[in-house]
């Protein structure tokens, strides 16, 4: 993206997160001083003046109307983001408020520094590859919604261990006896995968990770297929508390004969990295790494 080229900038934040009331009014005086036009979600009003937070827009609205995406809170904020920049080819900046924050990888410290280089357009871009998820029932689809880490099939706290039936590409694979799957993209490998005791894929293999969560078989394990191929999860049986969870944020109660189709998703994420900084320090920092 060239110098100029970014004129309005979009702020999605956290919820109720505390720390945005110190951060987002100076953030915006800073913005309007240069001549940036700024708007920002529902969520971030709260941490307004009721005369400014009148004056915010849903999330799909916001990205329609803007140059860059600006994410302040940790990277459940930026899997929400992900869903409405990615289909419009919109940058997003990462300002980590949250924790751990593999994908929010700016600093509060950074933010400055990090927009004023995205306004001069001097950024790297590292775009990442999106799943999308759709839920068939009794031959309709029941939800549909792209995801940036991964798809879930999981049983409930007290469920009894579910069975699955596993397709790719129209071919039959096995059948799980499991307490789930996990279908991730390489960014979702170092989320609930990586828990489950799947790879670590760099974000520039076009794969997607198949994961067993707690299989009753120990030779059951994780795979990894081209991402063109076409993943099929049949539930079988009658499970009860069965839910197909979409990036940890949208869950759906299951039923016996659900099938979980999943593909590569047109739209991919352009997600703005720090400079200087390799995949590799990031992945090494957040994991800790070669600390006693």
């Amino acid at each position: 993206m060239t110098a100029g080229a970014i004129q309005r900038v979009g702020i999605i934040s956290r919820p109720r997160r505390a720390d945005l009331a110190a951060v987002l009014p100076a953030l915006l005086k800073w913005l309007k001083a240069r001549g940036i036009e700024a708007s920002f979600d529902e969520e971030s009003a709260a941490s307004l003046e009721s005369a400014a937070a009148s004056k915010a827009l849903p999330r799909e609205t916001l990205a329609q109307s803007s140059d860059l995406l600006l994410v302040l809170g940790g990277d459940g904020t930026l899997l929400a983001a992900a869903r409405v920049a990615a289909p419009r080819g919109i940058p997003i900046l990462p300002i980590n408020l949250g924790s751990l924050g593999f994908l929010t990888s700016f600093t509060v410290e950074d933010l400055y520094p990090a927009l004023e280089d995205a306004l001069a357009g001097r950024f790297s871009v590292s775009e990442r590859a999106m799943l999308s998820a759709q839920l068939h029932r009794d031959g309709r689809v029941i939800d549909r919604r792209n995801v940036l880490n991964e798809a879930v099939v999981n049983k409930g706290a007290l469920a009894r261990m579910i069975e699955l039936e596993l397709r790719i590409d129209g071919d039959f694979v096995c059948r799980y006896r499991v307490d789930g799957l996990i279908v991730a993209t390489p960014t979702g490998s170092t989320a609930y995968s990586l828990s489950a005791g799947g790879p670590i894929v760099h974000p520039a293999v076009q794969s997607i990770g198949i994961t067993p969560i707690c299989p009753h078989t120990l030779s059951d394990r994780p795979i990894v297929v081209p991402d063109t191929s076409h993943v099929e999860a049949i539930l079988l049986g009658q499970s009860e508390s069965v839910f197909l969870t979409l990036d940890g944020q949208k869950g759906i109660l299951m039923q016996a004969g659900d099938q979980v189709k999943i593909a590569r998703a047109e739209g991919r994420l352009k997600l703005i990295q720090p400079p200087r900084k390799s995949y590799f320090e990031i992945l090494r920092n957040k994991l800790k790494w070669g600390e006693a």
